[in-house]
């Protein structure tokens, strides 16, 4: 079979650097699961968790303690998603236009289109995980770093507190907070931020350990219509589990909560749309909490995102093929310069027109909650 899409090449790189491109900040700033290639559409495979332990003191015998068992719990990864976009012409089609702008023009612009398609719901794909965030800082409805860099202080404090491992962290913001954090004066100024990056290139910087990153995806959270529900029961430190009494409206995933006495403000991992059991994400309450306690509902707001690497695991593959193959006349694989994800290019001859199809599968997952937290925006 003749390679009849390298020619493709050139004209698709030339046409990336013309067509717009939204800002890619979480494909690169997340782990990539290339484990699941071997589940379906739909299929999970599972990632073994180990539970939080307890020490026992040691008292000398003539055998060691019966103990040690533990349950192991898991987090499931799927891809979820195969998806295309065809483009296709015919002969008659391709005459018209080779006497104006010319048929190769068009079609490099309309395969840059399709990376920009594809990539953009990646990218919302894994924008909307801020809902298993475990805790949330800031101001809804005000862009952080408006007059400091304190506000990457505070996440970097939850995500210590929970317990992750403060190397390889990520914050990734919408354009508003990548504008304030341009304009800091000790940002732009080579002579006190040591680098000439942010001043003549645009690029963001380590703030606090983290990497900062902008995305045109970030999500903007509409809470639910809760309002004057109480806690029933006490609850111990790290539960996940609360039932709420009395109130009315609906508490949903996502939005964030506060109990009078805890200035913590809790992700909501599932929601309630009556008096019933809410559930936060892990690590769970940092401070014990009793009954009849009133429950704060946090504006929506814009969902920056902090968080290690390892927290979020984004799967890619190429579309399943039958053993027997298709009718595809040739097909390769090719990387988008912009979000570095590798697509495949496949070419369909019909009858008397042509049809190129850029397509991949894919899934995302939070493994670790407590690894993951909100900057409001």
């Amino acid at each position: 079979m003749a390679n009849t899409l390298t020619g493709l090449i050139p004209d698709l790189y030339e046409s990336m650097d013309i067509v717009s491109r939204e800002l890619v900040g979480l494909i690169p700033a997340v782990s990539r699961d290339h484990t699941i290639d071997r589940a379906a559409v739909g299929q999970s495979v599972k990632s073994f968790v180990a539970p939080a332990v307890t020490a026992t003191d040691i008292t000398p015998g003539v055998t060691p303690p019966n103990d040690g068992d533990q349950t192991l719990s898991n987090v499931s990864m799927t891809i979820t998603k195969a998806r295309r976009v065809p483009i296709r012409w015919n002969g008659e089609e391709q005459r018209g236009v080779n006497s104006g702008p010319g048929y190769r023009n068009i079609r490099a612009n309309q395969m840059a289109q399709a990376f920009r398609t594809l990539t953009n719901e990646i990218e919302a794909d894994l924008a909307a995980l801020y809902v298993n965030a475990s805790r949330g800082y800031g101001t809804p409805g005000t862009a952080p770093f408006g007059s400091s860099l304190a506000d990457s202080a505070q996440p970097r404090k939850i995500l210590a507190d929970n317990g992750t491992p403060l190397t390889d962290l990520q914050l990734v913001i919408d354009t508003s907070a990548g504008a304030n954090l341009r304009t800091l004066a000790n940002l732009t100024r080579v002579s006190e931020s040591g680098t000439a990056d942010v001043l003549r290139q645009g690029v963001l910087i380590d703030l606090h350990g983290f990497a900062i990153r902008e995305s045109a995806a970030i999500k903007t959270h509409t809470k639910g219509t809760g309002t004057s529900y109480v806690t029933s029961g006490t609850y111990a430190v790290g539960a996940t589990a609360i039932t709420l009494a009395t109130g009315s409206g609906t508490l949903v995933a996502g939005d964030e909560v506060q109990f009078a006495g805890d200035s913590n403000w809790y992700v909501v991992k599932a929601g309630i749309s009556a008096p019933g059991v809410l559930t936060i994400a892990a690590p769970g309450l940092l401070k014990a909490l009793g009954t009849g306690v009133a429950v704060s509902v946090r504006n929506g707001g814009v969902k920056n995102m902090a968080f290690r690497r390892s927290a979020i695991a984004l799967a890619t593959r190429m579309p399943a093929l039958p053993e027997e193959g298709d009718s595809a006349d040739d097909r390769m694989t090719l990387i988008d310069p912009v979000s570095g994800l590798a697509f495949e290019i496949a070419m369909y001859r019909q009858y008397r027109q042509v049809q190129y199809e850029l397509s991949l599968a894919w899934g995302v997952q939070v493994f670790k909650p407590e690894h993951l937290a909100i900057l409001e925006g």
